[in-house]
């Protein structure tokens, strides 16, 4: 019985370390941006200035399940954004 109960800890713990993994990428967080970089970046990265899509992101983001917010729509706001310049998951390239 007390072996059971070991595996099945071990296989809940396996299992959220894997379920944790799967929403992170492998961007790790870089330097915070000032509000003049993060609006540099902003202006090449979207420049309707509406939304920075998913499929855009990858020059701009390090890393996007993070910096989309707690809505987790797909695409990051203008808020959003800010907020993850202020968190170092926006690239800047000077």
């Amino acid at each position: 019985m007390r072996t059971l109960v070991i595996l099945a800890s071990l296989a809940m713990l396996l299992g959220e370390g894997y379920a944790s993994a799967q929403t992170m990428t492998s961007g790790r967080p870089s330097a915070v941006l000032n509000k003049q970089q993060c609006k540099s970046v902003w202006k090449t990265a979207v420049p309707s200035g509406r939304y920075l899509d998913r499929a855009d992101a990858g020059p701009y983001i390090v890393n996007f399940a993070l910096a989309d917010g707690p809505d987790q729509d797909g695409r990051i706001s203008r808020r959003e954004f800010r907020k993850a310049c202020k968190k170092g998951l926006v690239k800047y390239r000077g």
